[in-house]
């Protein structure tokens, strides 16, 4: 019998390899709330590691990006490879706030969520700086 599995199992393959290769146009899902006299925002980046996340804050805009790159392997009973396959997954994402004091923005990530808290300031002058993530 020349397919051990059904026909219909390669077009099912074939069609999750070409979507596999489109972009991720998933952007971050977001809550942003206001509490006293500072900005909480809660990211979603499942599947992320703290170290494929990178967050800076520059002359009024907040910028969340992430990156992580995948491979899988799948190798016969003597160890040759028989399928090799390798996604890169990033989103990035912006937000613009005017009176942020930005050497006190604190972040941190745990669960798939990336919390950053920004507290206001009342004068108006522009900062740029990075931001670490505990």
């Amino acid at each position: 019998m020349p397919f051990e599995s059904k026909p219909t199992d390669l077009f099912k393959e074939f069609g999750r390899q070409f979507i596999d290769q489109i972009p991720t146009i998933n952007p971050v899902k977001t809550d942003i709330s206001e509490k006293n006299n500072q900005y909480i925002l809660k990211a979603d980046l499942p599947g992320f590691e703290k170290k494929d996340i990178n967050l800076s804050y520059n002359e009024g805009t907040l910028t969340i990006s992430a990156k992580r790159s995948i491979e899988s392997r799948t190798e016969d009973e003597e160890g040759r490879v028989i399928q090799r396959e390798r996604s890169d997954n990033s989103v990035k994402r912006e937000f613009s706030f005017s009176n942020i004091k930005s050497d006190e923005i604190s972040a941190h990530y745990r669960d798939g969520v990336l919390t950053v808290t920004l507290p206001k300031r009342t004068e108006d002058t522009s900062a740029s700086s990075n931001i670490s993530i505990d």
